[in-house]
């Protein structure tokens, strides 16, 4: 019997529900693993058969009768390598996060996760079962293999138990989403798990957009020598990875490994997940492309960036929709920009339709004042332009709206808000800059015209209109936002940390009187460590003191 054992590792992108698309994908890399390779064995990641996460589709009464013909398929057509994966088990009328073990057309060997998250986006005590402590080692090649899930591997219970029964080596199956800094979590958790068992991690994790998540793959081996490989980021790949058995236990075998990925910047990570992240929306819903509002400002130029980006400057409509506060420079930048990109523009005033609809509401304003009224209607002119195209050619509206806007309500419902995605939802407006910036230092010029990041931000909705004349500097009302919504601090905490208490108070109502809005608000991509979305689920209507 050999003592080398090669473990290929398949990051791939999955479609949630589309159990016979998957499969397919499955057979395929495994049959590429054992040709190309000559795999051992193959792994995949977590629920790979239904994908990740499939919500309430857990609870449709086919869907186990489904999975058990998929494995069944699996275990037919692959022969000559061993299959470890993902997939949801029923077991005494219980469904558990699971993972299988498929050798030469059987299964022979199954595992529970035992720790479900719970919390941020993840809600897996909804649907699953926690595993019962068992561990699953299985051989290969005279090789002890032990499974975690996930979750598994951020407590050191699951690793242990695993070793105990003889396992030599950790095969750790994940669908384990992105946001800022997640990968250095991960490398400090793998790391202090070979500490304490002195076992080589294999971790593989998915890769791909669902809905306003995004699964970075950045699949690690992990051993006694610290991080041996780690597969790209946001790209599909099949990896294989070769061991040893010794003297001193199972062994990498460095040689054969490929080079690791280059690290990338934090604003290199983001930008690449949020050109996923959409990219995946349009794709597996099958839009044709997108049209957006061009403002001539940062967060519409940085959204075409991604779209153009993600999709191909030939799947992108920009509209230009002036006004009478619209400036020249807004005109000049917005043209300029969609030159550069390539993608196709057009200019479409929306004076005549505004002064329709005040024509039409004459007698029912008459008697007032002009207010915010006047200014939410022309971003709803704008908004109604940008869905009769939408409509008419089938291209997904993309909304343009930051993260700090949304926070305190800066935006119109039924308006610019309109839409079916919005690649910014998550990108506070301190990263809105940055993002910018980092696009131009890859084109090496300013793809993005350099006046829209230098300008003072604007919705141009009357003369002379800044944002910072009705909220704080944004470098402020960022630290305040990342404290209030990400960390959960009180309006006090944040005050004694040094701002001023109006301006703490001020953000603190916005954002709480705002749910509304964002409760209607299109989904788009997470990108920090909670967004508005699966992980923040406040009331609607609700009273809740300030201070605490």
């Amino acid at each position: 019997m050999s003592n080398s054992l090669n473990i290929a590792m398949a990051q791939l992108n999955l479609l949630v529900g589309d159990i016979d698309g998957n499969v397919e994908k499955i057979i395929a890399a495994a049959q590429q693993a054992r040709d190309e390779f000559s795999a051992d064995i193959i792994m995949f990641p977590e629920l790979a058969v239904t994908s990740y996460p499939p919500e309430d589709l857990l609870l449709r009464p086919s869907l186990i009768t489904r999975v058990e013909r998929a494995l069944a398929q699996i275990g037919r057509r692959v022969d000559g390598i061993t299959v470890l994966v993902g997939c949801p088990i029923s077991h005494e009328n219980q469904l558990f996060n699971g993972a299988v073990v498929i050798q030469d057309g059987a299964v022979i060997g199954h595992y529970f996760k035992h720790h479900l998250p719970n919390y941020q986006v993840f809600d897996e005590v909804r649907y699953f079962t926690p595993g019962n402590q068992q561990s699953c080692v299985f051989q290969v090649n005279g090789i002890s293999l032990g499974v975690t899930i996930c979750e598994d591997i951020w407590f050191p219970g699951p690793v242990a138990g695993a070793k105990d029964a003889g396992a030599e080596l950790i095969l750790n199956i994940n669908a384990s989403p992105f946001h800022m800094h997640k990968q250095q979590q991960r490398q400090q958790v793998l790391q202090q798990r070979v500490a304490e068992s002195g076992l080589p991690i294999c971790y593989l994790n998915l890769v791909g957009g669902q809905d306003e998540l995004v699964f970075d793959g950045a699949s690690m081996l992990v051993d006694a020598k610290g991080i041996g490989f780690t597969a790209p980021a946001y790209k599909e790949g099949i990896y294989n990875l070769r061991f040893e058995k010794t003297s001193q236990g199972v062994q990498t075998v460095a040689q054969a490994l490929p080079a690791s990925a280059e690290a990338l910047s934090t604003e290199a990570q983001v930008y690449e997940a949020l050109k996923m992240g959409l990219r995946d929306y349009i794709d597996k819903n099958g839009f044709k492309g997108i049209v957006l509002g061009l403002s001539g400002g940062i967060d519409s130029g940085l959204s075409l960036a991604i779209a153009a980006d993600a999709l191909g400057p030939e799947r992108v409509e920009a509209v230009m929709m002036p006004f009478r506060y619209t400036s020249a420079m807004s005109l000049e930048d917005a043209e300029l920009e969609a030159e550069n990109f390539g993608v196709a523009y057009q200019v479409l005033p929306i004076e005549p339709i505004y002064e329709a609809f005040m024509a039409t509401l004459e007698q029912p304003f008459r008697g007032t004042k002009a207010d915010k009224t006047e200014e939410n209607l022309q971003a709803r002119c704008r908004g109604t332009l940008l869905m009769a195209i939408s409509n008419k050619k089938g291209a997904i509206v993309l909304t343009t709206g930051n993260k700090s806007e949304m926070a305190v309500g800066y935006a119109t419902l039924y308006g610019d808000m309109v839409g079916g995605y919005n690649v910014l939802k998550d990108v506070p407006k301190s990263l809105v800059f940055k993002l910018a910036q980092y696009r131009n230092q890859v084109a090496g010029y300013p793809i993005i015209p350099q006046r829209m990041i230098d300008r003072p931000p604007s919705a141009e909705l009357a003369p002379g209109q800044v944002d910072e004349d009705s909220l704080p500097p944004y470098s402020e009302l960022d630290q305040i936002l990342e404290w209030y919504i990400e960390q959960d601090l009180s309006a006090e905490a944040i005050v004694a940390k040094g701002f001023a208490k109006d301006d703490v108070y001020q953000v603190v109502r916005l954002v709480d009187i705002n749910e509304y809005k964002r409760s209607q608000a299109p989904i788009g991509v997470r990108v920090t460590s909670r967004g508005f979305g699966k992980d923040r689920r406040y009331p609607l209507t609700f009273k809740w003191p300030a201070g605490d």
